[in-house]
């Protein structure tokens, strides 16, 4: 699997072994292909294919399973989509176990934000309540080795951002750290679930250099308070550095709707035409 700038958990391109002998039963023919690839994705689960390894070919599982090679198709297509394999090309090719996994359920997970239209009240105030939660979970475990790599990756992302260079990938990757510092792979999940729309509304609302520094500023602080045992420091420093990035968005949501003409608004009270606050954790 191939590693990405903005990745918080460590990410490694498969090696790529032999043609693996394991041999599947066969299915009953009514929707063959989801028999298939349910067949198959237990054998990963259960660890008996591995990342590098290649699958029988397509013939060959056709007659394991004793179904028509396109009822292999569909079930390949289908396990590839949902990142568990990838197609490897060439001569010793063929369908390759990867871990894409991760990568397929943040696609998944943003699309259906889109879909209910989430707003940045919303994503601010789950990511205070699952953030927090995170940052909790990571004061409970005793190895800090963890705690060490975001030390690295801070001083690596002020270094880029002192030369005039774009931080906010390394921001959000600040975030993911820490939920891999949990060592609880559900907070992995959620973490870069929520920052896979985290980035979807940088792209939309273009936040400034400015905040993106500020956000890696808060970002010690955060780290600083975790170093020394300080949880309430810590949790004090992550709310602030969440609603400071919500209240950009707030500025730029209402600039935007200007620029298209749409007047201010007194529904939530406020009579400036932007959203409250969320309440705080």
């Amino acid at each position: 699997m191939k590693g990405t700038a903005d990745s918080g958990v460590t990410e490694k391109t498969p090696v790529i072994r032999k043609r693996t002998s394991v041999v599947f039963s066969r299915v009953r023919p009514k929707r063959a292909f989801e028999e298939v690839s349910a067949e198959i994705k237990r054998t990963i689960f259960s660890g008996v294919l591995k990342p590098g390894d290649i699958l029988p070919s397509e013939q060959q599982l056709a007659d394991q399973f004793g179904v028509g090679r396109q009822t292999v198709r569909e079930a390949l297509r289908r396990l590839e989509t949902s990142g568990f394999i990838a197609t490897q090309k060439g001569a010793s090719g063929g369908p390759v176990v990867v871990d894409t996994i991760l990568d397929s359920m943040k696609g998944l997970f943003l699309d259906a934000f889109l879909v209910k239209k989430v707003t940045t009240d919303e994503l601010t105030t789950a990511r205070l309540d699952i953030e927090k939660m995170v940052l909790k979970n990571v004061f409970k475990v005793e190895d800090k080795g963890d705690v060490a790599l975001i030390r690295q990756a801070l001083e690596e992302a002020k270094r880029k951002m002192d030369q005039g260079l774009d931080g906010f990938e390394d921001n959000v990757r600040f975030h993911k750290l820490l939920a891999q510092a949990t060592r609880n792979y559900v907070f992995v999940i959620l973490v870069e679930s929520l920052m896979a729309v985290v980035a979807h509304f940088h792209s939309l609302l273009t936040i400034d250099p400015a905040t993106v520094k500020s956000a890696n500023l808060a970002h010690f602080l955060i780290l600083d308070a975790i170093e020394k045992g300080d949880e309430p420091r810590a949790q004090a420093a992550l709310e602030e550095d969440i609603l400071h990035v919500d209240l950009r968005y707030r500025k730029l949501n209402r600039r935007n709707d200007l620029n298209r003409g749409i007047p201010a608004t007194p529904a939530d009270g406020r009579g400036d035409g932007t959203r409250s606050v969320p309440k705080k954790g």
